[in-house]
């Protein structure tokens, strides 16, 4: 799945009327709810504040509203563009101030949808990788090798903390955790204490 990097909104012109998405991340679908209507309630003079957002770890929820445009053509398409980017934790409204031509349903379905992918391409896509969180110790006599070792075998350690002995947390893709455990084995002649910690998830920029 994908997020966007940061919220920010772009605006498309088109026959006079202006189309202003504004796009936020968030956590879920309250937050979404809470942002949408905290932005109608701000710009309550538009003629329309079109709506979509998709959340859930796997972008299960998926929702959005016309707001008053003719059915189908305004959130229905910005929605389409959120999912065939493959994004979840994201938000978007799309703010339509009437130029006085009428777009007629063909025209409204590529303003709103052009309005969200502009938007989207304005702020930058991360990708969200599963990983899991691992905490490797080892003695001092072996720190120095092992911490040499893991710096070139990938990612620097997310952090090393002296106490007892040497314990250094590493970020592991989920496809890569038992590899790790084997090679963390194999590069301290098995004295290393392996422990998996949380999974989650990683963000890599999308180029």
């Amino acid at each position: 799945m994908r997020m966007i990097r940061s919220g920010g909104s772009h605006e498309l012109a088109v026959r006079r009327s202006r189309f202003v998405c504004t796009l936020a991340r968030v956590a879920g679908e309250a937050e979404a709810v809470e942002f949408l209507v905290a932005h109608r309630r701000a710009h309550r003079d538009a003629t329309h504040n079109c709506t979509a957002y998709v959340v859930g770890e796997r972008g299960e929820i998926a929702k959005s509203s016309d707001d008053g445009e003719p059915a189908g053509t305004a959130g229905v398409p910005m929605l389409e563009v959120l999912l065939r980017r493959g994004l979840t934790g994201t938000a978007a409204v799309v703010t339509r101030y009437f130029g006085g031509v009428k777009l007629g349903a063909g025209g409204l379905v590529r303003a709103y949808g052009q309005a969200v992918a502009g938007a989207l391409e304005a702020v930058g896509l991360v990708e969200l990788r599963p990983v899991v969180w691992m905490t490797v110790g080892v003695e001092y006599a072996l720190a120095g090798r092992f911490l040499g070792d893991l710096h070139g075998r990938g990612p620097a350690p997310a952090a090393v903390r002296y106490g007892a002995g040497v314990e250094a947390e590493v970020v592991v893709p989920v496809a890569e955790v038992a590899a790790f455990e084997a090679w963390a084995a194999e590069v301290t002649g098995g004295r290393a204490r392996v422990r998996r910690g949380a999974a989650g998830f990683v963000e890599v920029p999308v180029p």
